[in-house]
């Protein structure tokens, strides 16, 4: 056995009110935990630096996707203001057949007509391409085995004729009607 020198007065007191052997047990607890904090740390560390690039890297893709989804809005809406623009309009109608309206007649209650109508043949229609009317493309049936030279030339189109009164020498706004 082992001989431990043998404790006097204050220092003998002193040594009962501590266990034997205590010390080395009493560290290895807290060693362990100081290295499951540690530890624990350097992993939450890894796992929040992680997540934080990830959230860094997505931000920056959506960035990019924003940023060529404004370029693709804003030339689309250039192509919408170049069709849109009036000179584009003017020039789309004439090719669909379209002639600027003359002006117009206005008609009263009591039939009369107002101001003098003016079509569009009154207008340049050099310009405008003559487009049948529907009626004119469907198919005809034949009447005679030979077509006249009438209805070989192109038909020009016209809106159907009405018949409106001549105005009247009285004027429409004169009372006593």
């Amino acid at each position: 056995m082992s001989r431990k020198p043998e404790l006097r007065g204050r220092a003998a007191r002193l040594a009962r009110l501590l266990p034997a052997g205590a010390g080395q047990a009493a560290r290895t607890p807290f060693v362990l935990l100081v290295v499951v904090l540690l530890g624990g740390g350097l992993i939450g560390l890894l796992v929040l630096n992680s997540a934080l690039s990830e959230g860094a890297f997505r931000l920056d893709d959506l960035q990019r996707d924003t940023k060529s989804l404004t370029d693709e809005e804003q030339a689309l809406q250039r192509d919408v203001d170049a069709y849109s623009a009036p000179d584009a309009l003017q020039r789309r109608a004439r090719e669909l057949g379209m002639v600027p309206g003359g002006d117009p007649a206005f008609l009263d209650p009591d039939g009369t007509v107002k101001g003098v109508p003016g079509g569009p043949a009154q207008q340049s229609s050099a310009r405008a391409p003559m487009i049948p009317a529907p009626e004119v493309l469907a198919p005809q049936p034949r009447r005679s085995p030979a077509p006249s030279p009438a209805s070989t030339a192109q038909p020009s189109v016209t809106a159907p004729s009405r018949q409106v009164p001549a105005p009247s020498t009285q004027s429409p706004t004169t009372p006593g009607r």
